[in-house]
Parts: structure tokens; sequence; C-alpha cells
């Protein structure tokens, strides 16, 4: 079993950055995959970015250029760096450890308590 907590979420003005952090309770490398989800009111939990142990990524056309996944093995902590950020953005963040197949496809089998992201004037 794997918990996550996520954190640095917050309030942000369009065009402004956050960096969100994933601090998992056992090693990320040894964990297969991890990625970041966001859910919208109304709207279906949606994949913004993947991450697998060899450090492969895979990001949602929406945040392609502006969002970068990473982690640190060494802290057991995956990170988002979202910049550019958009009011379609606003969302809560979840974290999530799981598997990803030759495609990257992401089968998720923990998840975080999510973090509430805001890009708002």
């Amino acid at each position: 079993q794997v918990q996550l907590v996520e954190s640095g979420g917050g309030l942000v003005q369009p065009g402004g950055s956050l960096r969100l952090s994933c601090a998992a309770s056992r090693s990320t490398y040894s964990i297969k995959a991890m990625g970041w989800y966001r859910q919208a009111p109304g709207k279906e939990r949606e994949l913004v970015a993947l991450i697998t142990r060899w450090g492969t990524t895979r990001y949602a056309d929406s945040v392609k250029g502006r969002f970068t996944i990473s982690r640190d093995n060494a802290k057991d902590t995956v990170f988002l760096q979202m910049n550019s950020l958009k009011p379609e953005d606003t969302a809560v963040y979840y974290c999530s450890s799981g598997s990803a197949d030759y495609a990257l496809r992401f089968s998720s089998a923990y998840w975080g308590q999510g973090t509430q992201v805001t890009a708002s004037s």
C-alpha cells in the first residue's frame, strides 16, 4: 500500500505559476509510474501528466509546454510544475501511483486526498 500526500495548491492569477508536490510513503523508484490528475466542478477526472520509474513522461494536450512532471527518488516525491496557468486549469489536483503500459496508458492504484488549484484574477 502507498500513501500519497499532495501540497502546493492555492490561488494564483492567470499567467502565474505553482508547483505541486506529492510525497509517497515508500520509495518512488519502486513505483512503476506516478501521475497527476485533475477534476473541475461538473467534469470528469482527467489525467494531466504521468512519469514512469525510468523517467518517461506523457502529458495531456491541454498542458503540453506549460506543465512539467518530475520525480526526486531520493525524497520519494513527485512534482508538477505549472506555468502560464489559465482559468480553465482550475480544479482539484490529485496524485496517483500505479503503472503504465507500453503505450503510456496509466492505471491507478492509490490516490492522494487532492489539492485545490485556482487560477483567477
